[in-house]
């Protein structure tokens, strides 16, 4: 098992501390919050971006671009996160602030703010994250390219859904978007690191190899990664010091909801992508992007409709603060569940793949629920036996598309199941290696093919009983 840095064993302390140091800085010197300030352009703090691109940038660098191309294959994650992101969450945003912030806590809010603060939230709730959910994309060990590619659709939507949703919840007619907010913020958290990723990745794999990239490079920048991720904390709490310490109950009040909404977002994503059986790698970045928020947009658009004193501007600034502790409690969910979606890789070998092993690998299939077969030889036929593709036919199973494979030493396996090849079976690892030797009916009459096929069955259905 690969062992934790200090950074990563102790990352919520570490979160802890630099959200307390950056409210006390924003309390007590708050010049340096001021002078931050001044670097800004289309309400984009230059300073935050250039932490967020060093969290981006080891992320980028991972991203194979023969997987994006891909990822048209694979459209179920990217449907979760479109029906997710633009037809659930922000009605759900709407409902839940609504019901906390104009009913349950109706005695304790003004009714004006009650309205600024649930416009500050569907502020949030219309713009799914573009940049920090490559940082919890890394995190949980999401597929980088795949990350990429849900990211940059979501960016697409954002310039057509944002402001007919926005429009439609709050009744604001002629809402003005920042769309220089809009367009900087993609160039800066995803053009460019994305550019120096690549670049990188080319120069190691060129100079390097593929090896030294993933084993030193990439484990060497997973602490850059956390870095950034720390000095933006300190950087955040720090601009909003003063109003934490000056008015923490309106604080605690708005945020309930919005925690609430985010943990109900991200089971939805969750949830669905678990019953849609895909890989963890696409699932838990598709209910990162849902959960977490574009909170740049959303803090630029409220202060733009509402003014920088607003409610509508601190309900997105209290998004902001609650963001980073919530997704990482969300990230530790996502890793401690990762079993759940991974499923035991079983292979059947013999010599040839041409009969046993390839009944073997199509019965498993059909009946194990939490794990799948494959089937190879270490001396291919050229085409599967008639006979077996017959008596598989008689169960309603058709194997006549199937084709011998050779024995690849590259993938690895959970359980290797030795049909029978004896002497002629490679050396596989002890631990993973069960030897049913079930007799070779090649070149016997039908019957035998019938009994080696129930054999099979039964064999199967005790190493799911007993293993799987």
């Amino acid at each position: 098992m690969e062992r934790l840095g200090i950074f990563e064993k102790y990352l919520t302390l570490w979160v802890a501390i630099c959200i307390i140091l950056g409210i006390l800085i924003g309390k007590f010197f708050p010049a340096f919050p001021e002078i931050l300030n001044h670097l800004e352009y289309a309400h984009v703090s230059l300073p935050v971006a250039v932490l967020i691109w060093l969290m981006i940038y080891p992320m980028m660098v991972k991203v194979d671009f023969d997987s994006i191309k891909n990822a048209a294959k694979k459209p179920k994650g990217l449907v979760i996160t479109w029906v997710t992101n633009w037809l659930i969450k922000p009605f759900t945003m709407y409902l839940f602030a609504s019901f906390f912030l104009t009913i349950l806590f109706a005695r304790y809010i003004p009714p004006d703010l009650q309205k600024q603060y649930i416009a500050g939230a569907v502020f949030l709730g219309a713009a799914p994250c573009t940049a920090m959910v490559f940082v919890w994309s890394y995190l949980s060990k999401g597929d980088a390219g795949y990350t990429l590619v849900q990211v940059a659709t979501n960016d697409l939507i954002i310039l057509f859904a944002f402001v007919p949703i926005v429009s439609f919840l709050l009744g604001i007619s002629g809402l003005a978007v920042p769309y220089y907010t809009l367009f900087l913020s993609v160039i800066l958290f995803v053009g460019i690191p994305l550019t120096f990723g690549y670049l990188t990745r080319r120069w190691a794999i060129k100079r390097k190899g593929i090896e030294w990239l993933e084993k030193v490079l990439l484990k060497k920048m997973g602490k850059v990664t956390i870095i950034g991720l720390l000095l933006t904390l300190i950087i955040l709490f720090s601009f909003q010091g003063e109003i934490i310490v000056s008015n923490p109950f309106h604080i605690m009040l708005i945020a309930i909801p919005l925690a609430i909404q985010t943990y109900f977002i991200f089971a939805i994503a969750y949830g669905w992508a678990y019953l849609w059986k895909l890989p963890h790698s696409i699932a838990a970045p598709a209910a990162m992007i849902g959960a977490s928020n574009f909170f740049e947009l959303a803090v630029a658009v409220a202060i733009s409709v509402y003014g920088l004193a607003s409610g509508a501007a601190l309900a997105t600034v209290v998004g902001v603060l609650e963001e980073v502790p919530i997704m990482l409690s969300l990230v530790g969910i996502a890793n401690k569940t990762r079993h759940k979606f991974e499923k035991k890789r079983i292979l059947f070998l013999c010599v040839e793949n041409s009969c046993r092993s390839q009944m073997a690998e199509v019965i498993f299939n059909s009946i194990a629920k939490n794990a799948e077969a494959e089937s190879a030889g270490i001396k291919p036929a050229s085409k599967v036996d008639e006979k077996a593709i017959e008596v598989m036919k008689e169960i309603g199973i058709d194997i006549s598309n199937k084709k011998p494979k050779l024995l690849s030493r590259e993938k690895e396996y959970d359980i290797i199941v030795t049909m029978g090849c004896m002497n002629g079976c490679p050396i596989t690892p002890k631990e993973k290696t069960i030897e049913w030797n079930i007799p070779d009916p090649k070149g016997k009459n039908i019957d035998e093919y019938r009994k080696v096929r129930d054999e099979i069955k039964k064999s199967i259905e005790r190493l799911i009983e007993e293993r799987i």
